[in-house]
């Protein structure tokens, strides 16, 4: 049997926990993903998201945009649009997600669909 500590660990916020708070929300991973390479519209990141419904990615963009992940940008044309962005802070984020589309796409090499 494991002996318990007399002290406890110092407390600081675990640098996972801060990651995965922002990375955690549903659907948030995709919706990064899909503006990496370039600003999209609403309508254009609903499409490019097979199942997402219109109130949840209105939801996660606000979400993502008040977090500073995301930029929501209004674009004056007729009638009026909106693009959203990655920050630099969302930017500084693509790599953790690459990395896990990478084995994403071993698994589906290997026929492991889940």
């Amino acid at each position: 049997m494991l002996k318990r500590r007399k002290f406890p660990l110092e407390k600081f916020a675990c640098p996972l926990k801060s990651c995965m708070n922002l990375l955690g929300g549903a659907w948030t991973p995709h919706i990064l993903w899909y503006l990496k390479a370039n600003p999209r519209r609403f309508s254009e990141l609903k499409d490019d998201i097979d199942g997402v419904s219109a109130k949840v990615l209105t939801q996660r963009l606000k979400e993502l945009a008040e977090m500073g992940l995301v930029n929501r940008t209004v674009v004056p044309s007729s009638p009026p649009s909106v693009e959203y962005s990655l920050t630099e802070l969302g930017r500084e984020l693509m790599p953790a997600i690459e990395a896990i589309a990478d084995v994403g796409y071993k698994l589906q090499e290997r026929g492991i669909q889940l």
